[in-house]
């Protein structure tokens, strides 16, 4: 069992140091964590975390929702989400 950890370890280790090594010449490349916040664009927030991702109490966030019905959101299954991307870009532009 100690080896086989210490063997994912190892892999895991090569892989990033290759990833890195792959593009230090590159000052344009995108980094492992470039990609993985990237994917995150398309992911949606549930309406009861939504206050986690603005940090604001969710009476806050319940309040900020009711006042501003335009905060872009989605209805699937009568459940609410937010499309993480969207609702950055509208609190940049509320925030103007």
């Amino acid at each position: 069992m100690d080896f086989t950890l210490l063997a994912l370890g190892i892999a895991a280790a090569g892989f990033f140091i290759g990833d890195g090594l792959k593009n230090f010449k590159n000052p344009n490349a995108k980094s492992f964590m470039d990609n993985i916040r990237e994917n995150d664009d398309h992911e949606l927030i549930k309406e009861k975390e939504i206050h986690h991702f603005l940090g604001i109490p969710k009476e806050d966030a319940e309040s900020l929702i009711q006042e501003y019905p335009d905060i872009p959101h989605l209805r699937i299954n009568n459940k609410v989400y937010y499309p993480k991307e969207k609702l950055r870009k509208w609190l940049i532009n509320y925030g103007e």
